[in-house]
């Protein structure tokens, strides 16, 4: 990291936006990322393991649920890797991928919060462009949490975009979506429909969401995690539903019946649109 005499927080022009460095006052090495004043990642350089934001952990947990031994991993959007680092401690000796569009972001991330495992390669690439030049079951997990600001870019919200991912996958592998949004869930019910279609209908695996009550009641806006399953292995839902139901802000997984009252129609890229804007300061932080 660069001197102490440096000003803090950081702020610095990247590619898509202003990016902020913000430290934590009560952790000596805690740093928040932000983007346009979007929450984009929480890193303890001290403690890797440990995970701020509620829907992180909850890609962690589906992941750590899913596999004890190490993977292949790709992560579409990067950030300041949140979700690599604590994946590289519970399941060391995995080889993650992560494309981020944002070259500038990505220098940023590098210089002040470096990484320090050589097992996490970082692509400066659009997601999109990424996944569709990778080798066919190459992946034992692909993790799609792309924001472009606070929305999910259009490009990456259309069958012709999951079929990718499903292509990519390994039988078994795990397929992981950090998505956005409030009742009625137009937007968040195409996902679902999406992503199954993809993946080759009801019969070809698994499919849940991992959500707050309040989000799945209506209450406010919020984060949804999307996870299917490539195939043959189903997703251990019991096991996960213990580790979402333990966490400090639990969440509900949702399957079976109760997501298919979700689940609207597949969307392509003729008609693919961004996930909706958040209402004023459901994101914004400083």
């Amino acid at each position: 990291m660069e001197s102490e005499a440096e000003p803090i927080p950081v702020t610095r022009d990247v590619d898509l936006g202003t990016a902020r460095l913000l430290p934590d006052v009560d952790r000596a090495r805690a740093w928040l990322l932000t983007v346009d004043g979007a929450p984009q990642s929480y890193v303890d350089l001290d403690d890797p393991e440990h995970l701020e934001f509620e829907y992180v952990r909850r890609l962690a947990y589906a992941v750590e649920t899913a596999f004890d031994a190490p993977v292949a991993a790709v992560h579409l959007g990067g950030g300041a890797m949140a979700l690599p680092r604590r994946l590289a401690r519970s399941l060391p000796g995995s080889r993650q991928d992560v494309v981020e569009v944002d070259r500038g972001l990505s220098e940023l991330v590098a210089r002040y919060l470096p990484l320090d495992d050589d097992t996490i390669t970082v692509h400066a690439q659009d997601a999109r462009t990424w996944l569709a030049a990778a080798p066919d079951a190459s992946a034992d997990l692909i993790v799609a949490d792309v924001f472009g600001g606070s929305r999910v870019p259009a490009h990456l919200a259309s069958v012709e975009f999951a079929r990718h991912a499903a292509r990519v996958l390994r039988p078994g592998g795990l397929y992981l979506a950090n998505l956005a949004d409030a009742a009625p869930f137009a937007f968040l019910g195409g996902q679902l429909a999406t992503v199954r279609e993809a993946f080759g209908g009801p019969a070809a695996g698994d499919l849940c969401l991992l959500a707050e009550p309040g989000v799945l009641r209506g209450r406010r806006f919020g984060n949804a995690v999307l996870a299917a399953s490539r195939g043959a292995l189903p997703l251990p839902l019991d096991a996960l539903a213990r580790r979402c139901a333990a966490d400090a802000f639990p969440c509900r997984v949702v399957h079976g019946p109760a997501l298919q009252a979700l689940v609207g129609s597949p969307v392509y890229d003729a008609s693919a649109t961004p996930s909706p804007v958040p209402p004023e300061g459901a994101f914004t932080v400083g």
